[in-house]
């Protein structure tokens, strides 16, 4: 069963990571995320404080999340 919960994770894990990739080009910006943060309502997010959270999670340090760094980070709580 372990298999199939991890099936189900990557995949809501992969619309979660979709859902803050507005234009789609497989990286998470300050930008983006400061925009999705505001859309579920924290307008108090910022962009140095989003920049802060992909910097955390940032394992390559090019400022950006990409799908492998985001997935680590979900499974590094």
């Amino acid at each position: 069963m372990e298999g199939a919960e991890q099936v189900a994770d990557i995949e809501a894990a992969r619309k979660a990571f979709e859902r803050f990739d507005l234009n789609g080009d497989g990286q998470i910006t300050a930008a983006e995320y400061k925009s999705v943060m505001a859309q579920l309502g924290d307008p108090y997010v910022t962009e140095p404080v989003a920049q802060a959270v992909i910097n955390a999670h940032d394992s390559n340090g090019d400022g950006l999340l990409t799908f492998d760094e985001f997935w680590a980070a979900q499974n590094n709580k």
